[in-house]
Parts: C-alpha cells; sequence; structure tokens
C-alpha cells in the first residue's frame, strides 16, 4: 500500500481561521489571511474545535494518491459521500499482462489457505484472459474480477470529513486494510495541521468509546492539544 499526499490548501489552519473570524471581522478575508497574528490563529481554532462548529473546517481541503489497495477496501472508502473520487476503471484498463491483488494476512499467513486463495485468484484471471481473447469487452470480462483487486484511487475530503473519517477508520474495529490507510493518510495531514488534527483518531483518542459491548477492549493512548 502506498498513500501520497498529493495536496492540500496551503497553510490550512490560518485559511480555517480567516473564515471563521471574518463571520465576526470589519475587514475582509485577505486581510485576515495575511495580518492575523499567529497566536490569534490558535485562539480561533481552539474556540471551533471546543465548540463543535466545525463548518469552517470544510474551507480546507486535502488530495491522496492510494495505490495497491483492494477493490474491497475501495467499496468501503467511496461509501463516504462528502468527498472526491477517481479510480482506476476497469472497464478501460485491460489487465492482460495479469492482475495484482491484495492478500489478507489471515489468508497468507496459512499455507493452506494461502494455496486455496492462490488458485482462486488464478482461475479468475485465465478466465478473464479468455474472455478478453474471445472479443468480450472488458467492461463486461471484468465481473469475474475479485474484490482482491488491486486499485488505484484519487481522493479529496475538506477537513471536517477527514476528521469524520478517521474517527470511523481509525478504530481498531475497522476492517484492517482501510484502517491502515486512514492511519498513513493522517500521519501525512497531521503535521501540516498539527492543532487541528492534534486529537483525530478513533473516537478513544480525544474520549469515550461509543461501541458499547462492541469495543475492542484495547483502546488508543489518550491525546490532547496543548
Amino acid at each position: 500500500m502506498h498513500v501520497e499526499l498529493l495536496y492540500h490548501t496551503p497553510d490550512p489552519e490560518r485559511a480555517i481561521a480567516t473564515a471563521a473570524r471574518l463571520c465576526y471581522a470589519p475587514v475582509g478575508a485577505s486581510e485576515l489571511m495575511e495580518t492575523m497574528p499567529e497566536e490569534r490563529v490558535k485562539s480561533v481554532l481552539s474556540t471551533i474545535m471546543g465548540s463543535g462548529h466545525f463548518s469552517t473546517l470544510e474551507h480546507a481541503s486535502y488530495t491522496f494518491a492510494i495505490e495497491g489497495v483492494s477493490r474491497a477496501l475501495t467499496h468501503q472508502l467511496v461509501r463516504h459521500r462528502i468527498a472526491s473520487f477517481n479510480q482506476q476503471s476497469q472497464r478501460y484498463v485491460k489487465f492482460k499482462n495479469g492482475l495484482e491483488v491484495v492478500t489478507p494476512p489471515s489468508i497468507a499467513e496459512n499455507d493452506e489457505t494461502h494455496v486455496v486463495f492462490d488458485e482462486a485468484i488464478k482461475a479468475c484471471l485465465e478466465a478473464y484472459d479468455a474472455l478478453l481473447n474471445a472479443g468480450i469487452p472488458a467492461e463486461d470480462a471484468r465481473y469475474l474480477l475479485p474484490n482482491a483487486s488491486e486499485t488505484k484511487i484519487v481522493v479529496t475530503m475538506n477537513v471536517r470529513e477527514l476528521l469524520h473519517f478517521f474517527n470511523l477508520r481509525c478504530c481498531n474495529r475497522a476492517q484492517w486494510e482501510i484502517r491502515e490507510m486512514a492511519h498513513k493518510m493522517l500521519e501525512l495531514a497531521r503535521p501540516t495541521a498539527p492543532y487541528v488534527f492534534a486529537d483525530a483518531g478513533a473516537p478513544c483518542v480525544s474520549g469515550v468509546c461509543p461501541e458499547g459491548k462492541m469495543t475492542c477492549g484495547n483502546p488508543y493512548p489518550r491525546v490532547t492539544r496543548d
């Protein structure tokens, strides 16, 4: 799995604070962006994060390039509707030279199940090739491709949605592959906006686990902002 932060709003914390401060300032946003002291930026951010007035977080966004993940993962990812996605197409890309797959660790660590998995993947790809060679369009032959198929996707989310995404997908109860991806995304985002993302992650990072009897029983270390 490879996760890269392609782009983010320049100086995202200042952009967020500017949007929030504009509501009460006699000057325009461009002047606020240029002249607001750093201590004032942090003060505004503290108010935003403490009060839950998160609409201002929507003015900063992040774009990630993600490779080496499965279609099983992206089927979960695109359920986050307040985001933009562009994914490698199985309609137009023909995998005639083979298709990389993602093998779950629980399968890979057992020789017998690994053999079963590999044989099933091989059968799917052989049938896929046979259909393509018979002139079947790729958009129809792809019906044979498994959820394990490796894919590439570009994802853009604003900060508000990113925090929600991390809240759900960094949790120990999230599916292992998307959890790994979420942690990689958070590692890349946090240095760019350390105050906003200070306690981002699973709910137990900053509060109480909401899972009730479904809790993993192994909470992440608590984090607090300076």
